[in-house]
């Protein structure tokens, strides 16, 4: 039976998304792949500059900052830049509005994004929600994974993108469906597109009013839509299963993998 990190190592994924709310970051010297992202989930849950130090001279490492959220505007508070070491790249992004005051959910995103990109050229760049503005920026387009990635990297490079692309998509090492729900049912159901699909999602078949369960007790058509989807906006299933998909994405012009274990950091390590 393989080790969480020999798993890791055969599906082609060549960087790990840790989220600081979920797990002690400091961990991630210990993952089978040399880049790693942190994503944002409040100042609260930002790293200290001591542990990203740290990071950054182990790992490439790489830092989500909204450039909507005080602390990392561009065009007001900045303060939290200066927490980032030198050596670690940012990940600009517009921002969860989960994770933003209203105040900082109302400011536009398109100067800021510019500025932030002129003060951290080398940042990588999420497209979710301001696709075109992310392009307008530059730099490393970074894309949440669905089922029309190849085709819009496709596009993109038959366009004459020539930057890099960089995907992330929730991980799940494991054939068993009830455990791809459990861990990825919720995080799916929220695409819009799967959303309308699930009953009652638009009007459709269901008891009225009643949402479906969206992890291993969904049943029925809710489940299949969410089974299917699992397939579509995560990277679900053993590890060849999962390089496939990974080599189906570099050849349509991906660069970079980058996956969240979503059933803890421990399934890239055990």
């Amino acid at each position: 039976m393989l080790t969480g990190r020999e798993a890791v190592a055969r599906t082609g994924i060549d960087a790990a998304a840790l989220k600081p709310a979920e797990c002690d970051v400091s961990r991630a010297t210990e993952l089978p792949v040399d880049r790693v992202t942190i994503d944002y989930e409040g100042r609260e849950h930002l790293p200290d500059a001591e542990t990203l130090d740290r990071l950054a001279a182990e790992t490439e490492l790489y830092v989500t900052t909204p450039v909507r959220a005080d602390g990392f505007d561009p065009l007001g508070d900045d303060s939290l830049v200066d927490r980032i070491p030198d050596a670690a790249r940012r990940v600009l992004v517009a921002g969860h509005g989960a994770y933003l005051t209203d105040d900082e959910s109302s400011r536009a995103v398109a100067p800021r994004l510019g500025a932030a990109r002129r003060d951290a050229p080398d940042a990588w760049v999420g497209t979710e929600g301001v696709e075109r503005v992310a392009l307008a920026a530059g730099g490393t387009q970074f894309e949440l994974l669905s089922r029309s990635t190849d085709r819009d990297v496709r596009a993109l490079r038959a366009a004459g993108f020539d930057g890099e692309v960089a995907v992330y998509a929730p991980a799940v090492l494991t054939d068993d469906e009830d455990a791809v729900l459990d861990a990825v049912g919720a995080y799916v159901s929220r695409r819009r597109p799967v959303a309308r699909a699930l009953p009652d999602g638009d009007g459709s078949d269901g008891d009225s009013g009643t949402a479906p369960s969206t992890d291993s007790e969904a049943t029925g058509r809710a489940r299949e839509v969410l089974s299917a989807a699992a397939r579509d906006f995560a990277l679900v299933g053993s590890p060849e299963t999962v390089r496939e998909r990974v080599d189906d994405l570099c050849e349509a012009g991906v660069d970079h993998v980058v996956g969240y274990p979503a059933r803890g950091i421990d399934e890239f390590l055990s």
